[in-house]
């Protein structure tokens, strides 16, 4: 196992965990088929770390001769967390955060009201709610928690 910064040869990989996820965390919460399976694709997110370099440039990536799973970071922050559906429950998203923390030097987050599955596993790994909310798209709420 290797966590690692994450290559160009990546982004198609890092792409298709990030819709993978979305659909399934995301789509039993807000609905909208559209959306999650018409909008959303493979293509378009990889484009977008293609266009902006800095999202590449603060990605990394568990690879096991597979590229399992993915952080992305913004400075203390983690933007951005996610294992392959095919291959959770098998500690990689541990590994990454674990990474994150002690190499990267991360110390929060934003976590989705109501993805009660990632609260859980955030408050496992030691981190707790701040009291700050953040709403994105004036319907979506965030939760701030943090590294205590």
């Amino acid at each position: 196992m290797e966590i690692r910064k994450a290559e160009k040869a990546d982004i198609s990989r890092i792409a298709e965990m990030i819709v993978a996820n979305y659909r399934k965390n995301f789509y039993p919460i807000f609905g909208g088929e559209e959306f999650y399976f018409k909008e959303l694709n493979v293509i378009d997110i990889a484009k977008d770390y293609i266009d902006n370099p800095y999202l590449l440039e603060n990605t990394y990536v568990y690879d096991d001769g597979i590229v399992k799973g993915m952080i992305r970071l913004d400075r203390d922050e983690i933007v951005k967390l996610y294992v392959d559906p095919f291959f959770q429950n098998r500690s990689i998203g541990t590994q990454l955060l674990d990474f994150a923390l002690k190499e990267k030097g991360a110390k929060w987050l934003w976590v989705l009201r109501e993805n009660e599955s990632a609260q859980n596993f955030y408050k496992n790994k030691s981190f707790k709610f701040t009291g700050e909310e953040f709403e994105e798209n004036e319907w979506i709420t965030l939760l701030k928690m943090e590294i205590v």
